[in-house]
C-alpha cells in the first residue's frame, strides 16, 4: 500500500519519470462529478516544465488521457485513471554508478536492490507530481460547490520574504489573481527581487528553495478526528509525499513557541451568530479538527539537488569516492512551479475529510 493514499477517496500514483508514462488512479469518487478539461489543462500547465525561464527547459504537454471512470463529462463512480505521457526524456544525462547527493539514488537502491529505474529519478522523481495536480483538479469543483477554496503562494525564496496571508479576513477575491503572476506573490512589486534570487543561483550553478504558504477558506468545523486522524495529520502525510518538502508547520507554527499562552491562545467571539476566534495562530484547527476558521500552513521546500557545482559523492560500483558535477535539465528553484502542487494536496485531502465526514454528520441520538 506505499503509494495509495486517503480514506474515503483512494489515491495511487504511478510510473517513472522517463518510462512511457505516468498517472494516477482515484477510486471512491462521487458519481455525477462533472470535469470541465479546459481547468484540468490549466491547472497541469502551472506546474508543467519549460513554461517560463525559471525552470528546467524539458518541455511536456501534460496533457492527461484518461481511460476509465468517466462518460459524457462526469464521473462514473468507478475508478478514475488517467495517463500522462513522457514525450522528452534524455535518458543519457543519468550516470546510474554516481550517487547523486541529496537524490533518493542510494536509499532507492537500497530499498529495491539495484532493481529501481534510475532515470531522471524514476519514481521518486518530482515528474509524479504531475498526476497530483491532475488529482486536484479533478476534486477542485468539488471544494469549491462547497465554499471551499484553496490558495498558495511563494512566501519566501532563499532570504528575500513575500507578505502573509490573512488568516483571519481573507481578501479572496484579491488572491484568486495570485497565480496569474510570473511569481505567485502576494507583493507582486518584489518579483523582480525574488527572480533575482532564482537567476543568481543559477549563473552560479546552484539552486535555492524556499518556503510557500498555503491558506485554506470555506472550510466548516467539525472536520477530522483527533490523534492519528488529526487534520494537521493527514495533511502532514500528503504535504511530506511532495519531493523536496522538508518541513510543515500549521498556523503559527515553530513562532507560537515565543508566544506567552495568553498571546498564542485564540479567543473565540460570536461574529453575526457564529462561532469565530479573534486570531488564528493554531490554523484554524484545534484537537486535529478544524474550528471554521480559515486554515492555514506553510512547507518547506529544499534548494533542487541537481546542481552543476562539483560535489563529493561515491561511485557505488567500485566503492571509491568520486566527484560529481550534474548536468542536464534542472529547475534552479523547486519552488515556483511546487505551488499549484501544493494547492493540489491539499484539495485531495480536504475533499477525503468532507467525504469522511458524510458518514457522521449526524448523531444516533439527540444530545440531551
Amino acid at each position: 500500500m506505499a503509494n495509495v493514499f486517503g480514506n474515503c477517496i483512494k489515491l495511487s500514483i504511478f510510473g517513472e519519470s522517463h518510462s512511457d508514462a505516468i498517472g494516477v488512479v482515484l477510486d471512491g469518487l462521487p458519481a455525477g462529478l462533472p470535469l470541465d478539461m479546459d481547468a484540468v489543462l490549466a491547472e497541469m500547465a502551472r506546474r508543467a516544465p519549460g513554461q517560463n525561464r525559471f525552470s528546467t527547459p524539458r518541455k511536456e504537454a501534460d496533457a492527461p488521457k484518461i481511460v476509465s471512470g468517466l462518460f459524457q463529462g462526469k464521473t462514473t463512480g468507478t475508478p478514475l485513471c488517467a495517463l500522462i505521457e513522457n514525450t522528452n526524456t534524455r535518458s543519457k544525462d543519468y550516470q546510474p554508478e554516481l550517487l547523486r547527493p541529496a537524490h533518493a539514488d542510494y536509499t532507492a537502491f537500497m530499498r529495491y536492490h539495484g532493481f529501481s529505474d534510475y532515470r531522471g529519478g524514476g519514481h521518486f522523481s518530482g515528474r509524479l507530481t504531475a498526476p497530483l495536480v491532475f488529482a486536484g483538479a479533478v476534486l477542485k469543483p468539488y471544494l469549491a460547490a462547497q465554499g471551499i477554496e484553496i490558495f498558495a503562494h511563494i512566501k519566501s525564496l532563499g532570504k528575500e520574504k513575500d507578505a502573509v496571508f490573512n488568516t483571519i479576513s481573507p481578501d479572496i477575491e484579491a488572491y484568486r489573481n495570485i497565480q496569474n503572476r510570473e511569481l505567485a506573490l502576494l507583493d507582486e512589486n518584489l518579483i523582480p527581487s525574488f527572480a533575482k534570487v532564482i537567476d543568481n543561483a543559477k549563473e552560479n550553478s546552484d539552486s535555492v528553495g524556499g518556503v510557500i504558504e498555503a491558506l485554506i477558506t470555506g472550510v466548516p468545523a467539525g472536520l477530522g478526528s483527533p490523534f492519528f486522524e488529526s487534520v494537521e495529520s493527514r495533511l502532514s502525510a500528503m504535504l511530506f509525499s511532495v519531493p523536496a518538502v522538508k518541513g510543515v508547520e500549521f498556523g503559527t507554527g515553530f513562532g507560537i513557541t515565543e508566544l506567552f499562552g495568553s498571546q498564542a491562545n485564540d479567543a473565540f467571539c460570536l461574529e453575526k451568530g457564529e462561532i469565530k476566534t479573534k486570531t488564528n495562530h493554531n490554523g484554524g484547527i484545534n484537537g486535529g479538527i478544524t474550528n471554521g476558521m480559515p486554515l492555514s500552513f506553510s512547507v518547506a521546500v529544499k534548494p533542487t539537488p541537481s546542481i552543476a557545482k562539483p560535489q563529493q559523492t561515491v561511485n557505488i560500483e567500485t566503492q571509491t569516492e568520486e566527484t560529481i558535477a550534474i548536468h542536464g535539465r534542472h529547475d534552479p528553484c523547486i519552488v515556483p512551479r511546487a505551488v499549484c502542487v501544493i494547492e493540489a494536496a491539499a484539495t485531495i485531502v480536504m475533499a477525503d475529510l468532507l467525504l469522511e465526514a458524510k458518514t457522521y454528520a449526524e448523531p444516533a441520538t439527540e444530545r440531551n
